[in-house]
């Protein structure tokens, strides 16, 4: 059921509040953009995507029927063009790393960093590696929290493809990780 407050705020901003819709982007900001960047693994992209998603929310809002949570709408949304910025191959840019940290912070600080950056950096690469519609399930159920109901609203399939994906998503991440829990 939609929280009652943010039903309110949808309401609202559908009869031209600003301040009710300024309301909604400070509830989801963050994760969507969390969201996007797990998509698209650049911090550039997933600001921009996110922007675009309230921006079509805004203009979309007439059309939303608030059988799900404004959440779950925007998410869809936010996939939606994540999956659009795969597809057009715009997803890897270079990152720049800050070498200034290292001397900032005890040697002993800096190999355990370096170790769980290395960690995250096979697990976004394994992540990255799986099919397109694996990725989104994983993503949205198991980074984001969403529960299979959820995810299956915003990918518009079933349940069971959604158990499905997660299923086969986890095992070929589990596959390609498994040298890590060798290492430790």
């Amino acid at each position: 059921m939609p929280d009652v407050d943010e039903h309110r705020l949808v309401l609202e901003a559908r009869k031209g509040s600003q301040e009710a819709f300024r309301c909604l982007v400070e509830r989801h900001m963050r994760r969507a953009y969390a969201l996007a960047f797990r998509f698209v693994n650049d911090h550039h992209d997933a600001e921009e995507i996110a922007q675009e998603a309230f921006v079509r929310a805004f203009e979309s809002l007439d059309g939303f029927r608030a059988e799900a949570e404004f959440g779950t709408w925007l998410y869809r949304i936010i996939t939606n063009l994540s999956l659009n910025r795969l597809k057009d191959g715009k997803r890897r840019r270079e990152r720049s790393v800050d070498m200034n940290f290292a001397a900032t912070v005890p040697d002993e600080t800096v190999f355990q960093a370096s170790h769980n950056d290395d960690v995250r950096m096979h697990i976004e690469r394994a992540l990255h590696e799986l099919p397109t519609l694996q990725r989104a399930v994983v993503i949205l159920r198991h980074l984001h929290g969403l529960s299979t109901r959820e995810v299956s609203v915003i990918l518009h399939c079933t349940e069971g493809t959604v158990k499905t994906h997660l299923f086969r998503g986890m095992e070929k991440m589990r596959l390609k990780l498994n040298f890590l829990r060798e290492e430790v």
